[in-house]
């Protein structure tokens, strides 16, 4: 094929791959998110068919009423104690990772390579959820807010440095050298010269970190269990049991606490791409 005929066959062949990629977009992400929208507004007996059917009566305000009426307002107590626990875990995220990260960019020494290899078992190794939940109860923990933001900060920790650390590479050391010319000390130098500079990645992690956190399902089941410690997740057993199934309700709770963290990953989706692709300059 000439140089001439390839030119010409690329807008071609980018038409197709748009096209193709709107089409899985809408099939993996716009027909779910639909059929969730649809059931949230049909009542009880049309909803228990789970069929992609327009509602017969739209029942919008009823079931989101119902919904957050439930078990004395659970879901606002859970949407209360899920805004803790992220900010509270995404905070100790940001600030400790970024603090080591920076440390295993810029300090050598022989203990690197064992501490690399910790940061990377924290991603490969599972969580052992008793022995977990045994030292928490020796620590008075278990069944506490702070004992889960422990965990949450914990199991997030090692995406967050290598994060940080490959975004620390990409910053000169002579601002470093020129901080310390001019007399500012360790914590000093981090936070009022090399912290500014990490907003992109900041802004990565927040996003990243606080949806996983939001919508984490697992951890507050096993480690802060108890009606008053419910997150948002946890509310889905509200109307869902092995003999009678509110799928109206059910779907309208999915579709609320869906919307906060779609919104954030709308209005930041650019600042994430950017923040995981900076650090691959060097790394």
């Amino acid at each position: 094929m000439s140089t001439a005929e390839l030119v010409n066959h690329r807008p071609a062949r980018k038409w197709i791959l748009s096209t193709v990629a709107i089409l899985v977009s809408i099939v993996v992400f716009i027909i779910p998110f639909a059929f969730i929208v649809l059931t949230a507004v049909k009542d009880r007996t049309q909803s228990a068919d789970l069929s992609f059917s327009w509602p017969h009566q739209f029942r919008f305000v009823q079931n989101f009423v119902e919904v957050v009426k439930a078990r004395d307002f659970m879901l606002v107590i859970a949407f209360i104690n899920s805004t803790i626990l992220t900010v509270a875990s995404v905070t100790g995220m940001v600030v400790l990772a970024a603090m080591a990260g920076f440390v295993l960019q810029r300090r050598k020494s022989r203990w690197n390579g064992f501490i690399n290899f910790l940061v990377l078992a924290g991603l490969i190794i599972p969580p052992a959820v008793v022995p977990t939940i045994w030292v928490l109860q020796k620590l008075g923990m278990f069944k506490t807010m702070p004992g889960l933001i422990l965990i949450e900060i914990a199991y997030g920790l090692s995406f967050c440095i290598l994060l940080f650390r490959a975004f620390v590479a990409t910053i000169p050391r002579e601002l470093d050298e020129a901080a310390i010319i001019d007399g500012a000390g360790p914590l000093r130098l981090f936070f009022q010269v090399v912290f500014p500079l990490l907003r992109s990645v900041i802004v990565t992690v927040v996003v990243v970190q606080s949806v996983n956190v939001f919508n984490d399902f697992v951890n507050p089941l096993y480690f802060l269990p108890g009606d008053q410690n419910a997150t948002v997740q946890l509310t889905l057993y509200n109307f869902s049991s092995q003999f009678t199934t509110q799928y109206n309700l059910l779907f309208m709770d999915i579709l609320l606490i869906t919307i906060p963290p779609l919104i954030m990953f709308l209005f930041f989706n650019r600042q994430i791409v950017a923040g995981l692709t900076s650090g691959a300059i060097k790394g």
